[in-house]
């Protein structure tokens, strides 16, 4: 019987980048804020389904998820700001200008402290908020559903409302 040799090729390709995978989640705000202007104030505060938390709680979360997820991917400091730290009751955004301006201001940070991952990192694991073991890649992508999740909510609320929400796939 005859040895034979096997040769194999390392085939592993990078299927996205990490500034397409900014540009992605960005694409997802981007429509998540649309989700939330969409909404009547009084509404974003007041309206929710089946003992469901309101768009403006689920907004709060996906602010702070954001800003402090960023924060600990970069620094390993996975907290945010007083003012969006969903898990601070002391927290308090009261109106919708508030809540676009805070998102606004999460968008310009994750803008900022992305090109600070070493392409490296994304493999590292990590326990995101003290809780979570995952890759870096592994949780930024659990941040990007945990928002798809609220905002298919915020999406059934606006149809409930007799709202037209925006289209799901208006990411840009």
């Amino acid at each position: 019987m005859e040895n034979q040799l096997i040769e194999t090729t390392n085939t592993d390709v990078a299927v996205i980048t990490a500034d397409e995978l900014l540009k992605h989640w960005q694409g997802h705000r981007k429509l998540s804020r649309k989700v939330l202007d969409a909404f009547p104030e009084n509404d974003l505060f007041g309206f929710s389904i089946g003992g469901m938390r309101t768009y403006a709680g689920l907004a709060k979360e996906m602010i702070g998820l954001a800003s402090g997820g960023i924060n600990g991917v970069v620094t390993g400091d996975w907290s945010t700001k007083p003012e969006l730290d969903y898990f601070n009751p002391t927290a308090d955004i009261k109106s919708k200008a508030e809540l676009l301006a805070a998102w606004d201001e999460v968008t310009e940070q994750l803008d900022t402290l992305w090109s600070q991952i070493p392409a490296d990192h994304f493999t590292d694991t990590v326990k995101a908020f003290g809780q979570f073991d995952n890759t870096v890649i592994g949780t930024i992508l659990y941040f990007i559903d945990n928002e798809i999740h609220h905002r298919g909510q915020g999406t059934v609320y606006l149809r409930a409302l007799g709202i037209e929400p925006p289209a799901f796939w208006d990411r840009w």
